[in-house]
């Protein structure tokens, strides 16, 4: 639910000299690398295919170098290096495919999938799977290389298919008319060894069994079997819990195949792995891991200058005691001609924390769908959060909730789960700003600043979980906390600098968590204290200067309950007439139908009944004033409908 597919791409370990100085110069700086690399991918030598693979890769990391690769057909000039004798050359070809797929988006993949990338793409995985335990190269030539290419493919490979799986309904049928199931599971499998190919293929899985029930028949015994296996994986680094938490993900989308008397002991197994990663303070973990790599850093330091001491000892003494022998020409010295020195930097504890942060995301977002009965699809979630012509969230009301989506009632099992492993509790926690010292590290570290989003993205979705929990849930699934201090939480998180906030991804989540919060309490007849009229009023303020329909839509249903309580009350008849007016101009002027709709059900919700409201209405001239709107809405929803109409076959 609202989930979106982060950029993934391979840091190719060296930049080709002279490469990039070309790219900047001439008219156009993508034109001749693009079709002199493409040219050099068809050379004899294996040498050259992997130098232009490699260079394509990096190229491919810029969206404006991808237009000139596409025109030249770049996929199939790749497609078939695939399968290349050189395993080197499957590395990097399948690392550029897979840079590609990354950051060309969703029509880039559908073309990818237009033009034949599934035949070589599985055909490479399931060669690298049977090779993954017969490698061809034997323990001595791998330790020596320290490189191991079947996995190292492999793992470009899978993370290539869960790219095009994700945005392509073709690679999915594919996936399952093709049998991959088989390879990505045995890739899995490799977690003890190589956790971020297993990583790598668990996210490709979780990504193709959510809403595919064609493949929930080729899960057996024996595959359910491996994600077990994997999910009970003892050890405890940051890579294996989101490891853990991934397979969790896969067995929850795969549910139906699991035998009814088992749900309960399933589900249970699924939310105690997402308890032990929201336990973890990511804000704590930050501020550990960068002391951890800065001691690692200084010893690595420490040790090369005791090295290259002994090395000029050593040197000094052999020049006195013998004659040394000249360095043959054509031979370099270490570090003169070595692309050790183009390699990334290791950064095992920022990939560390990154894991962390995205087992969290994932934990979260799986629990949204495990409190929903419905999920919108790709399609409508994007109407709902930028178009402003959708009627989707008219659709999505029940008999005028207002709610975002359809409610369920927790079972009693999702119920009891919840509460023993404390999730709400953890929740709630994840709704709090990030660790002020973990924001100001990875403010002052450009490698760890992109930590600070992932931070954000944990927060925003654990106030959707919070939003859903309050919708589903009595009290007790709150583990305590009541909702008048919640409430006060939430408010603070509104209101506590000078200026609100103003990023639309935290203002669409922090006010669906307040509206639902208020729901809840107004259902419960419980009176808010935390939120002041002066701060509400601010809040509809900035909410509606917003370029979000869901945030608009959100204030404007606040509105329409604080609205429906004050009517109950004595002497709010100047309150209501202040708030009538202002959703009778939302409803009038709002381009937004979704938003104009909203506006309309909340002047009915807070104007239906009451003295207070019977005397404000007729203040404001409310009655005439919808007498007249109404020809004028129905002409506009009726546009909107055959707009909807005209649109759907394109879509």
């Amino acid at each position: 639910m609202g989930k979106s597919r982060g950029r993934r791409f391979r840091q190719v370990p060296f930049s080709p000299a002279g490469l990039e100085q070309r790219c900047h110069e001439g008219d156009d700086p993508d034109e001749e690398p693009a079709a002199e690399l493409l040219e050099k991918v068809q050379h004899p030598s294996a040498e050259v295919r992997e130098y232009a693979c490699a260079s394509i890769s990096k190229l491919l990391q810029e969206q404006q170098a991808i237009p000139a690769f596409l025109q030249r057909d770049v996929v199939r000039c790749l497609g078939p290096l695939l399968m290349d004798y050189s395993l080197a050359v499957r590395e990097t070809a399948a690392g550029a495919l897979r840079n590609l797929s990354a950051c060309g988006g969703f029509e880039v993949c559908d073309d990818m999938v237009s033009k034949d990338i599934m035949t070589p793409l599985v055909a490479l995985l399931k060669e690298c799977s049977t090779g993954l335990d017969a490698n061809q190269l034997s323990p001595e030539k791998r330790i020596e290389m320290d490189k191991n290419y079947i996995e190292d493919i492999a793992n470009e490979a899978i993370n290539l298919l869960w790219n095009v799986c994700e945005c392509s309904s073709t690679a999915v049928h594919i996936f399952n008319k093709e049998g991959c199931l088989e390879a990505v599971l045995l890739y899995m499998k490799k977690f003890s060894t190589n956790v971020d190919l297993a990583i790598s293929a668990a996210n490709c899985l979780q990504a193709v069994t959510e809403d595919n029930p064609d493949l929930l028949y080729s899960f057996n015994a024996s595959s359910q079997q491996v994600l077990e296996t994997v999910m009970l994986c003892p050890e405890s680094t940051m890579k294996h819990i989101l490891l853990r938490t991934l397979t969790a993900g896969i067995i929850w989308n795969i549910k139906g195949t699991i035998p009814p008397g088992s749900l309960g002991s399933m589900v249970n197994a699924i939310l105690k792995i997402f308890s032990e990663s929201l336990a973890i303070d990511a804000g704590e973990t930050i501020i550990r891991m960068k002391e951890a790599e800065k001691n690692r850093l200084k010893l690595a330091v420490e040790g090369e200058t005791e090295e290259n001491m002994s090395d000029v000892t050593e040197n000094c003494v052999l020049s006195e005691d013998y004659d040394l022998e000249e360095i043959p020409k054509g031979k370099v010295k270490k570090g003169e001609n070595d692309i050790s020195d183009f390699l990334p930097p290791d950064q095992r504890e920022l990939k560390e924390v990154t894991a962390l942060l995205m087992a969290q995301q994932t934990a979260l977002e799986i629990i949204v769908n495990m409190c929903c009965s419905e999920d919108p699809s790709d399609d409508e979630w994007e109407e709902l959060s930028s178009s402003d012509e959708s009627d989707f969230m008219e659709n999505s009301y029940n008999d005028g909730s207002g709610l975002l989506m359809s409610p369920l009632c927790l079972s009693d099992e999702v119920n009891s789960a919840f509460l023993n492993n404390l999730i709400p509790k953890k929740i709630l926690e994840k709704t709090a700003f990030p660790n002020s010292v973990a924001l100001d590290i990875c403010m002052h570290n450009p490698s760890w600043k992109p930590l600070i989003k992932k931070l954000n993205a944990v927060q925003c979705r654990a106030l959707t979980c919070l939003q859903n929990i309050l919708l589903v849930s009595d009290m007790d699934c709150l583990g305590g906390a009541s909702l008048q201090s919640i409430a006060q939480h939430l408010s603070q998180l509104v209101f506590a600098k000078m200026e609100l906030p103003t990023d639309t991804e935290f203002l669409e989540a922090v006010t669906s968590a307040l509206r639902a919060l208020l729901q809840t309490m107004a259902s419960k007849n419980i009176s808010q204290q935390s939120v002041t009229p002066e701060q509400l009023w601010t809040l509809c303020e900035a909410g509606m200067n917003s370029s979000s329909a869901s945030v608009k839509v959100n204030i404007v249903s606040i509105l329409g309950i604080s609205g429906s309580i004050l009517a109950k009350g004595q002497d709010t008849a100047e309150k209501l007439k202040v708030i009538g007016k202002f959703l009778l101009e939302v409803a009038m002027k709002e381009s937004s139908l979704v938003v104009a709709g909203e506006a309309l059900d909340a002047l009915f919700d807070v104007f239906a009944d009451g003295k207070e409201a019977e005397k404000a209405a007729v203040e404001i001239r409310l009655l005439p004033a919808l007498k007249e709107f109404q020809p004028v809405f129905k002409m506009r929803r009726k546009a909107n409908t055959l707009i909807l109409k005209f649109m759907e076959p394109s879509r």
